[in-house]
């Protein structure tokens, strides 16, 4: 039994770290898309081109981290579980994957560009597109973690 609590804690644990970090990610994206939105409204910034290069990578980054490494554990901890969470996330990965779309085309339209002046107008919009989507992700991202990982924080042992 000491060896089972000590897998469990082992296992459920580093997922509980994964998703630390990530959500430290997250916060890190938020930041950058804010400090991007406002400097998006001064069209004379010169740092509009980095800002947006580097928002890019985030989104890349966190989008990626969420579809490869987070959402798979999830998925494996629901399956270990086995109270219903496949289905749950089986009924929110499409959702997700909206919002997948969304930031993979805004990525591949920024592609590393800085927009002329005269694109200000759409470059606010995509970030006002961009924005809804990350919204709805992250309220999706959080109901999953709430239901499929944290909904089993009491099975896990803190301590052995």
């Amino acid at each position: 039994m000491l060896d089972h609590c000590q897998n469990a804690k082992e296992r459920w644990g580093g997922v509980h770290q994964l998703i630390d970090r990530w959500l430290k990610e997250r916060q890190e994206l938020l930041v950058h898309y804010c400090d991007l939105s406002d400097t998006a409204r001064d069209t004379a910034s010169e740092d509009l081109g980095k800002k947006l290069e580097r928002l890019c990578e985030i989104l890349v980054d966190y989008t990626s981290a969420g579809h490869f490494e987070i959402y798979e554990q999830l998925i494996q901890e629901a399956r270990e579980f086995d109270d219903g969470g496949t289905e749950l996330a089986g009924r929110l990965y499409p959702r997700i994957s909206e919002t997948t779309e969304v930031v993979l085309d805004f990525n591949e339209r920024i592609d590393g560009k800085r927009p002329a002046a005269s694109e200000m107008d759409d470059l606010m919009a995509e970030l006002s597109r961009l924005g809804e989507a990350l919204e709805t992700r992250f309220e999706l991202e959080d109901f999953l973690i709430e239901y499929l990982h944290n909904a089993h924080a009491d099975k896990v042992p803190s301590s052995v």
